[in-house]
């Protein structure tokens, strides 16, 4: 790894007097999971961030007016390293913002409460980070989707896992319709205060927003491969967006929030073309349920030199769209996606009751 890579701003140190000076020897990470009805997962999630191999840590829970067992079961777990804070329920970014408010890392980890970390995500990623020697350096790395079984995780490579500027790192999220987890980031206190509080106007993509500006904070990303998180998929994660007015103008905004955090760093040809191939991506989510959208979707791309084109559908729900209209087809697609999850999770549930699974199997991730 050269220098470089990391950013203009800093070099490697040249003595270990020079890297201490840095703070990137043994800083703080605080592990921040908002919860909301997480009763099923939040204690396997709790769990991977306790045995992460990074000694010196924080975990903040903080609990969104959940309406089950999610705040007894993490209160279980309360300690000197672990603190639980609850809210009446106010949405995931709220949460989110409450539990930076209280935390004291000089680096960051989120973690939604369902999902998972390899023991040794954070020590891998901070060895990059103290190569490095940039706390504007941003670190992400791999992550897998799974059901019941996270040793059974399926990673598929995108093209954000690489080295990438800022600039070309949020090109490729636009233009290609790519996307990473919250967990796979380790920021640094300084590109958090930075990039600015989560955006509590959103309830649908509220983190593809809030890492866009978090990614365009920094000076450089950089991927850890031997790095890993595990997204466990369930019915909620396949969600309809359907006719809900309140996610639909959610992802509208968060879109268009996107587009213009990019254009404000840079708003040359290429980036415009991003920008327009994005809105197409997207269109068909909007379309017939809400033409105002549309229209206006139609209105920024003719503002960035481009137009869209009609919406479309996967050819196999084509005649459906033609005998019963977009609507249909597009709930019929839904309904298909998630009976095949249902399908397969009825599988993988089964699978996971014969294994006989070691004990401490997170280590072994």
């Amino acid at each position: 790894m050269h220098p470089r890579n990391c950013g203009s701003r800093f070099q490697v140190p040249k003595s270990p007097g020079e890297l201490r000076s840095h703070r990137v020897m043994n800083p703080l990470v605080s592990i921040l999971i908002p919860a909301y009805n997480a009763e099923r997962y939040i204690g396997e999630t709790i769990k991977s961030a306790l045995t992460q191999t990074w000694a010196k840590k924080e975990i903040i829970i903080v609990d969104d007016g959940s309406r089950d067992d999610t705040l007894r079961i993490a209160r279980q777990f309360s300690s000197p390293t672990v603190s639980v804070l609850t809210q009446p329920n106010s949405g995931a970014s709220v949460a989110r913002n409450k539990a930076f408010s209280v935390c004291q890392g000089e680096y960051i980890q989120w973690l939604d409460a369902d999902d998972l970390l390899a023991s040794d995500k954070i020590s891998r990623q901070m060895a990059t980070a103290a190569q490095c020697a940039n706390e504007r350096a941003l670190l992400s790395c791999a992550w897998g989707h799974f059901i019941f079984r996270a040793h059974k995780a399926i990673f598929n490579p995108t093209p954000l896992w690489s080295d990438l500027t800022p600039i070309e790192w949020a090109l490729r999220n636009l233009g290609e319709s790519l996307w990473m987890q919250p967990a796979n980031w380790l920021v640094s206190r300084k590109i958090s205060e930075t990039a600015g509080p989560w955006d509590v106007r959103l309830s649908l993509d509220d983190d593809g927003e809030y890492f866009s500006r978090v990614v365009l904070a920094s000076e450089s990303v950089r991927f850890v491969p031997d790095a890993r998180i595990f997204y466990r998929r369930t019915p909620a994660s396949l969600s309809y967006v359907g006719r809900s007015t309140k996610k639909l103008e959610s992802l509208f905004l968060s879109i268009r929030l996107q587009i213009e955090h990019l254009r404000a760093i840079e708003d040359t040809l290429r980036v415009r073309e991003a920008c327009v191939k994005c809105l197409q991506n997207y269109l068909v989510w909007f379309y017939p349920e809400r033409p105002e959208i549309v229209a206006q979707a139609e209105h920024l791309a003719k503002e960035l030199g481009g137009k869209l084109d009609g919406p479309r559908l996967p050819l196999k729900y084509a005649w459906i769209q033609k005998a019963f209209g977009w609507s249909a087809a597009k709930q019929a697609q839904a309904a298909y996606s998630q009976m095949k999850l249902s399908m397969f999770r009825s599988w993988d549930k089964a699978l996971s009751r014969l294994e006989t699974r070691p004990s401490g199997h997170l280590s072994a991730f």
